[in-house]
């Protein structure tokens, strides 16, 4: 039997932009969200990252008490170069 191995970097679609893991934003695109993605700020790799723009150099994270008027976390912007991979 054969095995054939895909090769998975071909499957996977451009790194947008602006990205949002939230399905109410305008900028949540599930076709990238199903593959395993990085973001790193100034050199340091964030695992908590909601939302990103490469080029406006912010990302969001969500405040980890605080709450907007709709119960979801509150945003929290951080400037800095943002760098965006798959794994």
């Amino acid at each position: 039997m054969e095995e054939h191995i895909m090769n998975d970097t071909t499957a996977r679609p451009d790194i947008p932009d602006q990205l949002s893991i939230n399905p109410r934003s305008r900028f949540y695109n599930e076709d990238v969200l199903k593959h395993d993605i990085g973001v790193r700020i100034n050199g340091k790799e964030r695992d908590d990252v909601e939302e990103y723009c490469i080029s406006e150099g912010w990302i969001k994270v969500a405040s980890p008490k605080a709450l907007d008027r709709r119960g979801q976390p509150l945003l929290l912007k951080t400037k800095g170069t943002v760098e965006v991979f798959y794994r």
